[in-house]
C-alpha cells in the first residue's frame, strides 16, 4: 500500500528509542531496545549514537550501560529529533527535483510544500514529553 506520508526508518528509530528511553528507570542498551522494536541492532546503533552526537542522548559504558536522556523531555520537540535525524525539512520547489519543467506554474508544487509545512508545524508542536505521556 502507498503512503503519502513516510518516516524513514532511521527517524521513526529515533523518535521510538528516545520514548523507550525516557520511560526507563534504568540505563537501557542497544539489545534490549533492538528487541522491543524489532529493529535492527546495527542500525539502531547508528541511529543512537547520531542521538548521542546531537547531545539528545548521553552514553553511559559497563554492564550496567546503556543510554540515557541528556535533555528535558518538554523541551524537545519531535521536529528536533527528526531533523537531528534527517536533515533540517525544507520546502520543496519542484516535487520532483527538476531544473527544467514544460509548465509556467508548478502542477502540485502548492499542494506539496502546504503538506510539507504542515508536517513541519505538528511536528514541532509535538513535545518528546506529550509522546511519553501518551505511550
Amino acid at each position: 500500500m502507498a503512503k503519502i506520508v513516510h518516516l524513514s526508518e532511521a527517524a521513526s528509530l529515533a523518535i521510538h528509542s528516545m520514548v523507550l528511553i525516557a520511560k526507563s528507570d534504568i540505563h537501557i542498551n542497544v539489545n534490549i531496545l533492538s528487541k522491543e522494536m524489532g529493529a535492527s541492532r546495527n542500525h539502531l546503533a547508528k541511529v543512537l549514537q547520531q542521538l548521542v552526537k546531537q547531545n539528545f542522548l548521553r552514553s553511559v559504558r559497563g554492564p550496567s550501560g546503556g543510554f540515557v536522556l541528556n535533555v528535558k523531555p518538554s523541551e524537545v520537540t519531535i521536529l528536533d529529533i527528526y531533523e537531528a535525524i534527517e536533515g533540517k525539512i525544507e520546502t520543496p520547489h519542484c516535487p520532483l527535483d527538476r531544473q527544467i519543467c514544460p509548465f509556467d506554474k508548478c502542477l502540485m508544487g502548492g499542494m506539496v510544500n502546504s503538506v510539507t509545512l504542515q508536517f513541519k508545524e505538528y511536528f514541532k508542536e509535538q513535545t518528546l514529553a506529550k509522546f511519553i505521556n501518551e505511550a
